[in-house]
């Protein structure tokens, strides 16, 4: 089955090569040219391509369309910037990038490009991960697929999952909470150890890893995915903190002027709002 047959007429395929073409002459010109381009490395990106792909995050979690594509285009720039800079090293090229996501494609869609069958989403995915695994070959370690820079939270619950997989779990939920209690307790005991130091050491520091480790995983259990538990505590407690701000600027006050029970009154308010 030849694939071309079965893609899509695409009226505005020109505009895009053009486009792409542009955005790959600008990279050329900025990096013989631009002072700041010039002197980026792969490791100089890496930080700033993190942060542009939490602001498309975010832009998603708005569904702030126009922003999405702002925030693309920023990503869009940086895969170029990379492959610029390993074009340089005589690494790869972006055509290399390019053709090697395509043959990945190609080959981990055998029911779509070969002579495979898969009728629903679930077949695809069991025939997916066949592949994958004799990509990667057979010695893989099973917490190996885990990204080491995957923020600790959402790295926390890869790892439990990934275990669980390999039947490395607890077998009731109670016994994963007498485990919270258990490192909460060890934790408490640390701190109080410490009463009255100002830097606290680093088995106060690891018992505390510990308590929020094993809450996430009483989390899992709970079927509660406690990144997204965090983040509406988070937003519950900005919009808290702003109305207590406008409420003290229609007072005449200053955040800084009002005493802690006053700012009590007013953040009670905000929690019927």
């Amino acid at each position: 089955m030849h694939h071309n047959a079965l893609a899509p007429k695409d009226n505005n395929r020109q505009k895009k090569l053009e486009a792409f073409d542009r955005l790959l002459t600008i990279m050329d010109e900025l990096r013989l040219n631009c002072p700041w381009d010039k002197k980026q490395t792969i490791e100089s990106l890496r930080h700033l391509t993190i942060e542009e792909t939490y602001e498309l995050s975010d832009a998603i979690i708005e569904n702030d369309l126009d922003e999405i594509k702002k925030e693309l285009g920023d990503i869009m720039l940086h895969m170029v910037f990379y492959s610029r800079i390993a074009d340089e090293k005589d690494a790869f090229d972006i055509s290399d990038v390019l053709n090697g996501v395509c043959d990945k494609l190609v080959h981990r869609h055998p029911h779509i490009y070969g002579d495979v069958k898969a009728d629903d989403e679930d077949a695809v995915k069991a025939n997916w991960e066949k592949i994958k695994l004799k990509e990667k070959g057979g010695n893989k370690t099973v917490l190996g697929g885990v990204p080491k820079s995957l923020p600790a939270l959402v790295k926390a619950m890869r790892i439990q999952e990934k275990a669980r997989g390999a039947g490395f779990d607890w077998e009731e939920r109670g016994q994963v909470w007498e485990k919270v209690q258990e490192e909460l307790n060890e934790f408490k005991e640390q701190i109080d150890i410490e009463k009255g130091e100002i830097d606290h050491s680093d088995e106060a520091t690891e018992e505390f890893g510990d308590v929020l480790f094993s809450l996430i995983n009483y989390a899992r259990f709970a079927n509660i995915n406690p990144e997204e538990a965090l983040e509406k505590t988070n937003k519950k407690f900005i919009k808290r903190f702003n109305y207590i701000e406008k409420r003290s600027k229609e007072m005449g006050k200053s955040l800084s002027e009002m005493s802690l029970a006053e700012m009590d009154v007013l953040w009670e308010e905000a929690k019927k709002k």
